[in-house]
């Protein structure tokens, strides 16, 4: 993760419940960065959390992303 990454576990809890819109936002806020980065930030927490915490998620990886288009 890159020096604007620091405070990403603000977002954990909407990415956890799927909240894809409402973590990418959070993070856009908190870290002061363009959307683009701001998903980019979204994707690797997610990734990281599904490697460390995979019972947290209730959906597969397919299901969890099935409606959303970026």
């Amino acid at each position: 993760m890159g020096p604007k990454d620091s405070g990403i576990g603000v977002a954990d809890g909407e990415i956890i419940a799927g909240r894809i819109l409402l973590g990418i936002k959070a993070l856009r806020d908190h870290l002061g960065c363009s959307l683009h980065e701001a998903l980019d930030a979204y994707t690797r927490r997610y990734e990281q959390l599904r490697r460390e915490r995979p019972a947290d998620f209730s959906s597969s990886h397919e299901d969890y992303w099935k409606n959303f288009y970026a």
